[in-house]
């Protein structure tokens, strides 16, 4: 199952329940997908479709909502 966080634009922003437990975040958008991993630091884990004009900006979008996806991601996990 995915966990919508956010919207912004045309990407959203989601995790899927079963997952790897490191702290990512995936990011749609209708040319394809990327993933995120949020520690160290937000860095690119895989690209599928996206340009690179679209990952900067999924990058962008990843940094500003990095609390609300910290604590949803928490949240979910720790039940």
């Amino acid at each position: 199952m995915a966990q919508t966080i956010a919207r912004d634009g045309q990407f959203r922003l989601f995790f899927f329940s079963r997952e790897d437990l490191s702290v990512h975040v995936h990011v749609s958008q209708p040319d394809g997908e990327a993933t995120f991993r949020l520690t160290p630091s937000v860095h690119l884990a895989l690209n599928v479709g996206l340009s690179a004009l679209q990952l900067r900006q999924a990058q962008a979008i990843v940094e500003a909502h990095i609390e609300e996806i910290q604590n949803a991601w928490h949240r979910h996990f720790s039940r």
